[in-house]
């Protein structure tokens, strides 16, 4: 099970890690929830009861799902760099990542389902085992999304980035109202009413949508940047951007299927989520486009520059024939070597130098021999006159 050199954390460590990690992160989010008063089975306020149990079982979903990637992939970054593995093998640790990641991140399914035991629902009579449910089908959702992020960085970016943005907006939402001394409602996922009289346009909360609109595209472009540089692959770039949006479409989805129990109020959140994925696919898209690293052009001689020669034998391509080489003209004299007589004073200095070689060649003689040319007095034979 171990993937990782010595002295690094085992693939066991690893996997236990994930759990640890997934089920304190969800704890943490609960404790926030519950004590800030950002959803609530049971609401300060009454006749607020069909909004807050839907706003309380999106931030269910979400919390599940957030908390199953947040433990994926802060196990795979403890546990330190891999060695050279194969495919399967890098596919199954993943998925045994997340799987431990899921099993923790059933702790939200006990600190939801508990609580909610004591809400009164006309619709059902053991409300604590619908929250339960709805719990487990974020685990579930977290499963899969731990997998892509492990596999795709910008993915777990664009999640953590999203996650980050959805609690601001909550606690922001919270500190408002107690500042203007309100008791603090159950606050929407991803929606902040930063007026309570509109402006509406049919029933989309104006503000907010173009909140939600300009968060997702700005979170889909900074998160995918650092990917881009990096020449990451294009599809896990582009699809990050809806990473975060699409989990807060499918928390809605879920909480709320027909739209017939939604309050007027809840209406405009349940109807952006949806284009709240375009956008954040947008921003994805920008950056691939304008953040790719362009390549650098070739570089060009200038003009008047002396272009350098080859200084090596000239090449010939392969297959063809050699030129012949241009006939050298024959000159009028021949010279033929021919060895030269013996003379006396030849014979006397090789008497007086005794270190002279004995079998020394001797000198070559040339003479010149005329070769028969065109006399230009003699007439050629075709220029004679015919008798």
């Amino acid at each position: 099970m171990s993937l990782y050199g010595q002295g690094e954390r085992s693939g066991w460590g690893a996997i236990a890690a994930a759990a640890g990690v997934s089920a304190s992160a969800g704890a943490a989010q609960l404790g926030i929830g519950y004590g800030l008063g950002i959803f609530s089975w049971l609401p300060a306020l009454p006749d607020s009861g069909e909004a807050a149990w839907l706003a309380s079982l999106a931030w269910t979903v979400w919390i599940s799902a957030f908390s199953v990637v947040l433990g994926a992939v802060v196990a795979d970054r403890m546990s330190g760099p891999s060695v050279q593995t194969s495919t399967v093998v890098r596919v199954l640790w993943r998925i045994a990542l997340s799987v431990s990641a899921a099993l923790g991140g059933l702790v939200v399914v006990a600190l939801t389902a508990i609580p909610a035991r004591g809400a009164h629902r006309a619709d059902t009579f053991a409300p604590h085992l619908l929250v339960g449910g709805y719990a487990v089908a974020g685990v579930l959702l977290g499963l899969l999304l731990a997998i892509a992020a492990l596999s795709a960085r910008a993915v777990a970016a664009n999640l953590f980035a999203t996650g980050v943005w959805l609690w601001l907006l909550a606690v922001t939402a919270s500190v408002d109202s107690l500042a203007a001394g309100r008791e603090p409602g159950v606050s929407q996922l991803g929606v902040w009413p930063v007026t309570a009289d509109g402006p509406w346009f049919r029933s989309l909360y104006l503000p907010g949508a173009a909140i939600a609109a300009v968060s997702t595209l700005l979170i889909g472009l900074l998160a995918a940047w650092p990917a881009a540089r990096r020449r990451d692959a294009q599809a896990g770039i582009v699809l990050s951007g809806a990473a975060g949006p699409a989990l807060v479409a499918a928390a809605y989805l879920l909480a709320a299927p027909t739209l017939t129990s939604v309050a007027p109020e809840q209406l405009s959140a349940h109807l952006i989520a949806p284009y709240s994925v375009v956008t954040g696919l947008v921003g994805a898209v920008l950056a691939v486009v304008v953040g790719w690293p362009r390549r650098p052009r070739p570089a060009v001689p200038a003009q008047g520059r002396a272009k350098t020669r080859p200084t090596g034998p000239a090449t010939r391509p392969t297959g063809t024939a050699a030129r012949p080489e241009p006939a050298t003209p024959a000159t009028g004299v021949a010279t033929v070597a021919a060895p030269a007589a013996p003379t006396a004073s030849s014979e006397a200095s090789t008497a007086a130098d005794p270190a002279a070689p004995s079998g020394a060649a001797p000198a070559e003689q040339t003479s010149a021999i005329p070769t028969p040319s065109a006399d230009p007095t003699t007439p050629s034979r075709r220029s004679r006159p015919k008798k």
